[in-house]
């Protein structure tokens, strides 16, 4: 075997490689998706948006109850892809939390929470450019960065996010196109 056929021949070898792998992540993203898992891991679900929004002087996203918007959002306004990525991203967490501190994610104190929200955080961060838009066109978004904006709108849209989190009237009055903002001020919740 000359070297050129050699050639020729891995090239085509990983061609098709990659063509099952990725025929496979396209076949596993528009399954039907398991929502039975979804309900079963609420616990899972709310301690994973209370360790983006905690509480402190405000209220978290438990306070919120953000984790029944996110139950919420994705059965019901999610496309099938972004509920697979999601349930797997879930059941990735569980997985990692499991192998590292041998516990399930809820279990874990805030320095172990926080070091496996990192680790997501940071396998979410690929390069960007055209690599990052073929990859969220053709598998969707990362988990870690579905997680983080279902948890932000949630939180953001309850009534204790909007009422103690945010600046808040009820009936704002007239349209103002330019306001001017004290310093400390709050971003404006309007109804």
């Amino acid at each position: 075997m000359n070297r050129r056929n050699a050639i020729v021949q891995m090239t085509l070898s990983c061609a098709g490689l990659l063509t099952a792998f990725g025929g496979y992540k396209w076949l596993e993203s528009h399954k039907q998706p398991d929502t039975n898992y979804l309900t079963g891991n609420k616990a899972l679900i709310a301690a994973l948006a209370e360790t983006i929004i905690p509480r402190t002087e405000l209220p978290g996203a438990t306070d919120a109850n953000v984790a029944d918007y996110i139950l919420i959002n994705m059965s019901d306004c999610c496309s099938e892809k972004r509920q697979n990525r999601f349930i797997n991203g879930l059941k990735d967490v569980q997985q990692y939390t499991r192998m590292q501190f041998g516990r399930n994610y809820e279990q874990c104190n805030e320095a172990q929470q926080e070091t496996i929200m990192r680790f997501f955080e940071e396998q979410a961060d690929h390069p960007g450019g055209v690599l990052k838009k073929i990859r969220n066109r053709m598998l969707g978004k990362p988990f870690f960065t579905i997680l983080k904006e279902v948890t932000v709108a949630g939180y953001c849209t309850s009534m204790p996010g909007a009422t103690e989190a945010l600046a808040y009237l009820d009936v704002p009055g007239r349209y103002e196109a330019c306001t001017t903002i004290t310093p400390g001020q709050r971003a404006w919740a309007i109804n």
